[in-house]
């Protein structure tokens, strides 16, 4: 597996707590997106680990196409399942 698994053609609205740590899916593989659940083992992905600095509303990729992981930046847009 070379290229991640599109997951959806959507971003998914999460709500960050200051000071959590997150792990992203970047293989698309989780049944938990856009968090990691371990779904890469095996393959030669890995998850985006972050401190999240503030409480807020975010919209994460689940097409794992974006230049701006783990956020959206619209290219689910040109993105076909």
């Amino acid at each position: 597996m070379d290229k991640p698994k599109v997951a959806a053609t959507c971003p998914k609205q999460v709500e960050l707590e200051a000071g959590k740590k997150y792990a992203y899916c970047t293989c698309g593989l989780s049944a938990n997106q856009p968090f990691c659940d371990g779904a890469h083992s095996g393959t030669d992905f890995v998850p985006m680990v972050f401190t999240a600095e503030e409480t807020k509303t975010a919209h994460f990729c689940q097409c794992k196409q974006t230049g701006s992981a783990p956020n959206c930046d619209g290219s689910h847009k040109n993105v076909s399942q």
